[in-house]
């Protein structure tokens, strides 16, 4: 199956303003792989972007943390490139790789000059097909602890790390997907079994379940070639059901307060919002940038530069492909105690609601989000993980236009109106303060949706 997408980089729109639109082609081969190819002859180099589509939301409770632990796998050799042989080779070539783990997917990649395509699809294709044989309770024990050090070092031991345990399940019931860290737990890391990851590989590690982004110096017919040589006799895998967007409410305000070996305060709220690509994830990501995305932005402005109360504060929207949710941390100087940064924070934001932004805020923040959007895609690996990013969201890779123009279809009164329906009711708290000095906590108010 083939689809032919835009083949200009600046597609006409209506007569008017060109359309920003990044060329793709999208291929299916038998056993279900997606192929998706960017041509870009500008410069001698390729990325080779591989998504999985299982990410920490896929996994069950008691078994948490799979997505993670087969991401460090995936690097410890295959039955043709038995470690190290699969860094060594991409080096050999001068190319890098990488990967990382989200809710939603796992991502591998690829980059280096055009000479290096053919060796990276076959390293990626060798340990889609052939991992298992060389899998075996040494490989497991030596990246669970590995991933279990990770842990240690990025929650157990690190300054507000423990945030990350405590917020999951604060905002999603139990047994949600979004409901436990990326990194799992302790307990469910040291409880997998051989058999437990393998069937976990066998079920999600299937070309029916990946797709791929070739992007750079390439043409269509020798990537599919390729393609073809190095992945057809890899065998489907079992048709997966995925799980349903499920957007949780909250109810109240809910506080958890903790200590920690620290020297100043922090305080998260976070608000359950609406998915990635919902009717509001456009304007919210403008609340954000209005909020904090610049010195002059509301809490910036206030909070760092006019109150001198805080290190840093930040908002951030998370909208992920089952649900999404809204976050604003401050860190408070040394002996700041979270009411006083609570008490700003509802200011500006009930102020927000009230009026909304001005017109120098939204042109301003329009700006920033465009320019920060292209600079993201202006290289081929760039614009690889974001053609499979927006397939995997969409179902077409090429969203960039449409993505774009949602962003600048944003109103004043569209972003008054979220942080009036989404930022002034309930929320989650988390309160960090330093060990023994539990008076600089933060409150709970009563309020109800």
């Amino acid at each position: 199956m083939r689809r032919i997408l835009p083949l200009l980089l600046l597609a006409a729109c209506g007569g008017g303003a060109p359309a920003l639109s990044v060329s793709a082609t999208v291929d299916t081969l038998d056993n279900g792989l997606t192929l998706i190819v960017h041509e870009d002859h500008s410069a001698p180099i390729v990325a080779v972007n591989v998504w999985y589509h299982v990410g920490s939301g896929s996994e069950k409770p008691g078994r948490t943390g799979f997505a993670h632990l087969f991401e460090h796998l995936m690097f410890m050799g295959s039955e043709h490139a038995p470690y190290p042989m699969f860094d060594r080779m991409l080096e050999g070539a001068g190319a890098n790789n990488n990967g990382s783990t989200t809710t939603d997917r796992t991502n591998y990649y690829e980059y280096g000059p055009t000479s290096s395509l053919e060796v990276m699809l076959w390293l990626e294709a060798d340990r889609m097909g052939w991992l298992l044989p060389t899998m075996d309770e040494a490989k497991v024990d030596a990246q669970r602890d590995i991933v279990k050090n990770e842990r240690r070092q990025s929650y157990e031991n690190q300054p507000y790390g423990k945030v990350g345990d405590i917020m999951p399940p604060l905002m999603y019931p139990a047994g949600h997907p979004y409901s436990w860290p990326v990194i799992g737990s302790m307990a469910d890391l040291s409880a997998a079994s051989l058999t437990d990851v393998q069937d976990f590989f066998r079920t999600w590690y299937a070309p029916n379940n990946a797709s791929i982004v070739v992007a750079g110096d390439v043409t269509r017919a020798e990537v599919l070639a390729l393609a073809e040589k190095y992945f057809r006799d890899i065998p489907r895998g079992p048709d997966i059901t995925y799980p349903e967007p499920s957007q949780p409410q909250m109810a109240r305000d809910t506080l958890v307060t903790t200590e920690d070996r620290v020297q100043m305060a922090r305080l998260q709220y976070a608000w359950h919002t609406t998915r990635a690509w919902g009717d509001d994830d456009a304007a919210l990501q403008v609340a954000a940038q209005i909020l904090t995305g610049s010195k002059n932005s509301r809490l910036t402005k206030r909070l760092e530069y006019d109150d001198q109360s805080v290190v840093f504060v930040r908002a951030f929207p998370d909208h992920q492909k089952l649900a999404g949710d809204f976050s604003v941390t401050a860190q408070g100087k040394p002996g700041v105690a979270l009411p006083t940064l609570q008490a700003a924070i509802d200011e500006e934001l009930a102020r927000l609601a009230a009026d909304g932004p001005t017109a120098a805020e939204m042109e301003q923040a329009m700006n920033s989000m465009e320019a920060s959007f292209l600079n993201a895609i202006q290289t081929v690996n760039g614009k690889a993980n974001q053609l499979n990013s927006y397939y995997y969201e969409t179902g077409e890779p090429d969203a960039f236009g449409r993505d774009l123009e949602r962003t600048k279809a944003v109103t004043a009164d569209d972003v008054r109106r979220v942080v009036e329906q989404y930022l002034l009711g309930p929320r989650a708290i988390v309160s960090v303060a330093p060990e023994g000095q539990p008076e600089l906590h933060a409150v709970a108010r009563e309020v109800t949706p």
